[in-house]
């Protein structure tokens, strides 16, 4: 079956389906997942889809907005609409404290930073209670997007006390090495993990829809001696990484 008789609406419109919008939105999901429309193919025009369905063009224009939304096509301005390439997911521990860097590396895949910014700032409350600070006391902030072989991944903001970190310069590509150096590397941290939706400002830098499902992870770490090392809040892709964690019976 070609795509013109998969979208006929004798196929699958009816009135018990719900909205008409959200009927071809699940339609051309529908043909996404049997092929009909693969991974990088052109998406017919939308006055071409509401000739073949029967429908308004804004009915049509509706449900073409939702599959932006989820990420599953892609648009090109002045090049049209692309079906989106299904995203590799990246298995992420969560008993062991890497860095990016070592993570990408580790799989093979090449890692490169975008700065949003690096300098020395007076502490918000939150990195005060985080890093156990005085209100006087100033910080190390980095802010970056990680992306591995040119595919965005993640923004993170990662905020240090100036003795660990008196130079935020010094960071050119793994923080945990240059902390490394001064014998200040992480040894454990205590993490929370919790679903988001993008913003706009987000979307936009990770290269996805606004609204497309993320993740938002705050991390402290600490040094051996348990002094506070490193307050970090991150915001990943969800269609790109799962995180794994291995969990034993309780003898207690």
């Amino acid at each position: 079956m070609n795509i013109a008789a998969f979208l006929a609406p004798d196929q699958w419109q009816s009135v018990r389906n719900g909205p008409l919008y959200a009927q071809l939105f699940q339609r051309l999901t529908e043909a996404m997942t049997q092929g009909l429309l693969p991974p990088g193919s052109t998406l017919p025009p939308e006055r071409e889809i509401a000739q073949l369905t029967a429908l308004s063009r804004v009915t049509v224009r509706r449900a073409v907005q939702m599959l932006v939304r989820d990420g599953l096509i892609v648009q090109k301005q002045g090049a049209g609409s692309f079906v989106a390439a299904a995203p590799v997911r990246l298995e992420q521990s969560m008993s062991r404290l890497t860095s990016f860097t070592e993570d990408m590396a580790r799989r093979g895949l090449t890692t490169t930073t975008r700065w949003l910014g690096r300098g020395v700032h007076d502490p918000s409350p939150d990195e005060v209670i985080a890093l156990g600070l005085r209100q006087e006391d100033r910080v190390a902030r980095l802010a970056r997007l990680r992306l591995a072989d040119d595919r965005p991944l993640a923004i993170e903001q990662a905020t240090l006390p100036l003795a660990l970190l008196p130079d935020p310069g010094q960071v050119t590509t793994s923080l945990y090495a240059v902390l490394a150096e001064d014998g200040h590397r992480p040894v454990r941290a205590l993490q929370k993990i919790s679903a988001v939706n993008l913003g706009a400002e987000d979307a936009t830098l990770l290269q996805v829809a606004t609204g497309a499902a993320g993740l938002r992870i705050e991390r402290i770490s600490y040094l051996e001696d348990g002094g506070v090392a490193e307050f970090t809040r991150s915001v990943y892709r969800g269609d790109a990484y799962n995180f794994v964690a291995e969990l034993r019976l309780s003898q207690d």
